[in-house]
């Protein structure tokens, strides 16, 4: 059996939310949200099970139209609630064609709460805190990518009243990409309840917190690469039949997913920890160098803190790493290479240091890694 689906504008939240109440229940078509003009084509009906169709952001990888059931996204909801301590009231400061901002809009249906939605477009700290003022709750929680998080504990290091809004909230969700040590280690010393997530659209967003699986995810690492299992699952994708079968696969009974992520799971206690993409691995002189390892050692240097690592084309050595960084001076690229070469060994050394103006964003807040590419 199937069920029509609706592709609605990300830029109203409000139209998303209603529409997702009725999916949910059964009472209404299935729900693509999509940021921009609305699509000409359609996309012809989904599966009865699925009510929300996710187009991923394609930073690292083709962009894909995720199916995810109304029972996946309510397993999500439900894990979530556990592992924070109960339904709450959320503040939506995420788009709504994102998964992580779906998922508010899911947790706030299930828990039966009114979400604050903040106006879409460029995140602004002040409206932040006006909206989150508006929380009444006795548990509030909200979804975050590192950026966005990042600019609020700056805020709050001259605004005492960010600060103690910050400190309210029972959870402070980030997750979507890497965030970086200092400000975990931040969050902490000003009493800022920070909870590091991991997942993606096809587990119906973040399904580890602080790295232990909610709900009944289980986690696994095959021949160093991340694997996913749990009621939590997407359908697979729509009109992708073979992207399905490559990256969803069962074995004795259980379902699997691919997620691309290199990563390892420790046995004695299940923590994961995510390394990077397998996808953004070059070979650098005969060499396999991980871009997000030195992303990672980059983003630990003064002034670097927001740099991001690309793949460069080189005559010698056919790929090299390359930092990106804003700003209006390139810093000493000797002393980058060096800790980079200390921490990685010679083949991971950037070869040069491109400074630009604005660093080019997709919605979901994380740097556009194939505009960065083309520049």
């Amino acid at each position: 059996m199937t069920r029509p689906l609706r592709i609605l504008p990300a830029g109203d939240p409000a139209l998303v939310l209603a529409a997702l109440r009725e999916a949910l229940a059964g009472d209404g078509p299935a729900i693509l949200p999509v940021t921009g003009t609305l699509p000409g084509a359609e996309y012809g009906p989904v599966p009865r099970s699925v009510a929300v169709v996710i187009e991923t952001s394609g930073s690292t990888d083709a962009p894909k139209r995720v199916m995810l059931s109304t029972d996946a996204l309510l397993a999500g909801a439900a894990a979530s609630s556990v592992a924070l301590g109960g339904p709450g009231q959320w503040l939506l400061c995420l788009p709504a064609h994102y998964i992580a901002g779906v998922q508010v809009l899911v947790r706030s249906i299930a828990a039966e709460t009114k979400p604050v939605l903040m106006p879409a477009g460029h995140f602004d700290p002040e409206r932040f805190i006006e909206c989150a003022e508006q929380l009444a709750e006795p548990l509030r929680y909200t979804s975050l990518v590192p950026v966005q998080f990042a600019r609020l504990l700056e805020h709050a290091d001259s605004d005492p009243r960010t600060l103690a809004v910050l400190q309210r909230f029972t959870g402070i969700l980030v997750g979507g990409q890497a965030i970086r040590p200092q400000l975990v280690e931040r969050a902490g010393e000003q009493g800022v309840t920070l909870v590091r997530t991991y997942g993606s659209s096809e587990t119906a967003g973040g399904c580890v917190y602080n790295g232990v699986p909610i709900g009944n995810t289980r986690v696994r690492a095959t021949a160093g690469q991340l694997e996913l299992s749990g009621s939590v699952l997407a359908e697979g994708y729509l009109g992708d039949p073979a992207r399905t079968a490559d990256r969803f696969i069962t074995e004795h009974g259980v379902r699997w997913y691919r997620t691309g992520d290199l990563g390892e799971v420790d046995a004695s206690v299940g923590l994961v920890r995510v390394l990077g993409r397998a996808d953004n691995v070059i070979i650098s002189g005969g060499e396999k160098v991980s871009l997000d390892a030195v992303e990672r050692v980059v983003r630990s240097l003064p002034g670097l803190a927001e740099a991001v690592v690309v793949a460069g084309a080189d005559r010698a050595w056919g790929q090299v790493p390359i930092v990106v960084a804003v700003g209006g001076s390139a810093p000493d690229r000797d002393a980058v290479r060096a800790a980079v070469a200390s921490a990685l060994g010679n083949a991971a050394r950037p070869a040069r240091i491109a400074m630009v103006e604005r660093m080019p964003l997709l919605p979901s807040g994380k740097p556009d890694r194939q505009a960065l590419r083309g520049l």
